[in-house]
C-alpha cells in the first residue's frame, strides 16, 4: 500500500468520528489497553502533559509544545482533528509523522489490530504513542480526543493535567449538563498530579474540586492567577479567546518547572510568538487575505462562537460577509442566535458526511433573522463572498473545523 491507500484503509475500515460522528465513538478502554500491551506500553517511555476541554485545548497544546521546543526539548504533539492531512495529528518538534511511518505501522500491525476492530482514534493514538517512543521524545503534549474519562489517551500518567473549559458540546456522549460534561473531562485528573482549570462556572467548579480532592491532586484555577510573570509576551494567536488560553498556559508554566522542566522567560516569549512556525498550528483566527480581509477560525460551538462574534464586532469594515457551515450534531440554533444580523451570509457545507446540508442551515438561519444564499461547497461560497466584497469589507469563514479544512485545502491548491 502507498500512503493514499493506507489513509483510505484507515478511514474506511475503522470508524472515523471526523467523518461519521457517533458511529465512531467507542466507550471503554479495552481496545486501547490491548494495543498498549501489544506495543510494550510506549507511553511510559516519555513524560506527558494531558490537555482536555471543550474549547482551547488545541491552542494550549500547541503553545506549550512551542515553549518546550524553544527550551530545547524534543517534543511530541498529538492533536485532533486534522485540517488537511492526517499526519498533522502526530508531530515531533513540529514535523508531522512521515508518510512512510504511517504506511509501515498499518502494514506491520494490521494482523494484530484488525480482530480488535478498533476505532480510527484508538488506532491513531496507538500509532502516536509508539512513534513518540521510537522518536525518543523528551515529553509529549497529548490532547484529549473526546471527553476525558473514557478517552483512549487517558492511559497516560502525566506530569500535569489541564482542563481548559467546559461548554455544551458532544452532549450525546458526555451528558446534557455542564456538570455532567465536567465530570467526564475531570476523568483525566490523576492521583497526586497537579491539574490546571482554565475556566469554571458555578456548575463545574464543585465537580473539579471534588475530583481533585478524591485524587489528592493539587488544583489550580487560572481565573485566580493574575499572570504577572510574563508581561511582555507577544502572543501570535490573536483571537480574543486566546487571552483566556494564555492565562491557562501561564498558570501551567510554574507547575511544569516544579515538575522538572527548565525554560527561561525568553523561551516562553519565543514559543508564544512563533506557535504556528514551531508547531504547524492552523485555523485559529488565521488571516489569509487583505483587501478584503479574509479570516478563518475553527470555533464550532456556542462556547467558541461567542468569542468570535465579539471579535467580529470589533472589525472596522464597510460590510461583514460570513461564510458558514456546520455539522449536524452541534447546537446549531444556539450558534445562529449569536451571529450578527447585519452580516451577509453564504451558507455552505463541508465535505464530510456529518455536514448539515446548506439548505437546512439556511432554513434555521432564517428563523434567527439571518439573510443569505446557499452554495454547494466552501470554495464556491468563498469565491462568491470575494466577488461581492469591496476592498474594505471583511470576510469570515467558519462554523466548523471542516469548513476551515476545506478552505485551507482549496487555497493550498
Amino acid at each position: 500500500m502507498d500512503y493514499q491507500d493506507t489513509l483510505a484503509y484507515l478511514y474506511n475500515s475503522t470508524p472515523m468520528f471526523q467523518q461519521v460522528g457517533s458511529a465512531a465513538y467507542k466507550s471503554g478502554l479495552e481496545n486501547t489497553l490491548a494495543l498498549d500491551e501489544h506495543f510494550g506500553h510506549p507511553h511510559r517511555q516519555f513524560k506527558t502533559i494531558h490537555i482536555a476541554g471543550t474549547n482551547g485545548k488545541g491552542s494550549c497544546s500547541h503553545t506549550i509544545a512551542a515553549i518546550l521546543q524553544s527550551a530545547g526539548y524534543r517534543v511530541g504533539l498529538y492533536t485532533s482533528p486534522h485540517l488537511m492531512d492526517f499526519r498533522e495529528r502526530i508531530r515531533v518538534n513540529g514535523t508531522p509523522v512521515s508518510q512512510e511511518e504511517v504506511v509501515r505501522f498499518v502494514e506491520q500491525e494490521r494482523s494484530f489490530f484488525e480482530p480488535l476492530q478498533p476505532s480510527f482514534f484508538e488506532l491513531t493514538t496507538a500509532l502516536a504513542f509508539k512513534y513518540f517512543a521510537d522518536s525518543k521524545v523528551d515529553v509529549a503534549v497529548i490532547e484529549v480526543g473526546l471527553g476525558g474519562r473514557l478517552d483512549c489517551t487517558n492511559i497516560i500518567s502525566p506530569q500535569l493535567s489541564i482542563i481548559t473549559n467546559i461548554s455544551l458540546d458532544h452532549t450525546q456522549f458526555l451528558g446534557h449538563t455542564l456538570a455532567a460534561i465536567a465530570g467526564e473531562k475531570a476523568g483525566i485528573i490523576k492521583p497526586h498530579t497537579p491539574v490546571v482549570i482554565g475556566e469554571t462556572t458555578p456548575e463545574t467548579r464543585p465537580v473539579f474540586l471534588q475530583k481533585a480532592h478524591e485524587a489528592e491532586a493539587p488544583i489550580y484555577f487560572a481565573e485566580e492567577n493574575p499572570s504577572t510573570d510574563y508581561q511582555n509576551v507577544d502572543f501570535e494567536l490573536k483571537g480574543l479567546y486566546q487571552q483566556k488560553n494564555l492565562r491557562t498556559i501561564f498558570t501551567a508554566l510554574p507547575l511544569l518547572q516544579q515538575a522538572g522542566f527548565h525554560f527561561t522567560p525568553d523561551d516562553v516569549r519565543n514559543g508564544c510568538a512563533h506557535v504556528t512556525e514551531l508547531t504547524g498550528l492552523m485555523g485559529r483566527w488565521q488571516k489569509l487575505q487583505d483587501h478584503p480581509t479574509l479570516v478563518c477560525d475553527t470555533g464550532h460551538n456556542v462556547g467558541g462562537i461567542q468569542y468570535i462574534v465579539q471579535q467580529l464586532k470589533q472589525q472596522h469594515c464597510r460590510q461583514l460577509h460570513i461564510v458558514i457551515g456546520m455539522v449536524n450534531d452541534k447546537d446549531i440554533s444556539g450558534v445562529l442566535a449569536l451571529l450578527p444580523r447585519e452580516a451577509k451570509y453564504y451558507f455552505t457545507r463541508a465535505s464530510v458526511k456529518r455536514a448539515l446540508p446548506e439548505t437546512e442551515l439556511r432554513q434555521l438561519a432564517v428563523a434567527a433573522v439571518l439573510q443569505g444564499d446557499c452554495y454547494p461547497d466552501v470554495p464556491t461560497a468563498v469565491r462568491a463572498a470575494q466577488a461581492q466584497s469591496n476592498p474594505d469589507d471583511f470576510i469570515f469563514v467558519g462554523g466548523s473545523t471542516f469548513i476551515v479544512a476545506d478552505l485551507l485545502t482549496w487555497l493550498q491548491g
